[in-house]
């Protein structure tokens, strides 16, 4: 095998590489979109805490502190799934920036999809 051939299949594997780490880089934020809030809403109702719920009188952005909450808890979620997950070996700024991406979408989901 010369090292044309071989530097060849060197650049196939890395291009194949990224869309499957990509995929588990999406889904893995997708779960945390949808845990993080599934967990705070279930804190929620199990405190009895009815007036998390109500939305702000700001027509354009009427957020709540449950959709704030929604977010800090898919903030938490995503860090540790990316960290623990398909981004341990990056650098934590990776992570970070991945994991403030479903936070931030995450509420937008919730106040304007719900």
């Amino acid at each position: 095998m010369g090292p044309d051939r071989l530097r060849r299949r060197a650049v196939g594997r890395l291009r194949r590489r990224p869309r499957r780490r990509r995929r588990t880089v999406i889904a893995t934020g997708a779960l945390a979109a949808a845990l993080g809030p599934l967990a705070w809403n279930a804190i929620l109702r199990a405190v009895h805490g009815d007036q998390f719920f109500t939305d702000a009188p700001v027509i354009v952005f009427p957020v709540s502190w449950q959709d704030t909450g929604s977010g800090v808890f898919t903030l938490a979620a995503a860090a540790l799934g990316y960290g623990l997950g398909p981004l341990a070996a990056q650098p934590t700024r990776t992570s970070v920036r991945y994991a403030l991406l479903a936070a931030v979408a995450a509420p937008l989901v919730d106040i304007y999809l719900y």
